[in-house]
């Protein structure tokens, strides 16, 4: 019943579990950061909790979350790290990544 409430809704529905629905919940997640919501480590570390390494859509912000852990043995700045998460944030919440959304 859901399915087609939502379909009439003109709204899309994600199976529980389905790839499409984590990809959809990365997408607000990085929609949170353009609003402010969150910071850009705030968005890789959630991104990395939840969905790890497992998840293409999600794998740059995961290796960025890994990359804030290790920040100072590298020869990157936070404000580089920051800069990467949001231009990251920013394709994943327009979509640009080659990725369709479900019809």
């Amino acid at each position: 019943m859901l399915p087609a409430v939502l379909d009439e809704l003109d709204l899309v529905y994600y199976p529980r579990g389905s790839e499409a629905g984590r990809e959809a919940a990365v997408r607000a997640l990085a929609h949170q950061l353009s609003a402010g919501e969150l910071t850009p480590r705030e968005l890789a570390s959630r991104v990395h909790q939840l969905f790890g390494h497992q998840l293409s859509t999600a794998e740059r912000l995961a290796e960025l979350d890994d990359e804030y852990d290790i920040i100072e043995y590298g020869d990157r700045t936070l404000a580089e790290l920051d800069a990467e998460v949001t231009a990251e944030a920013r394709a994943l919440a327009h979509n640009r990544l080659g990725h369709e959304q479900p019809s």
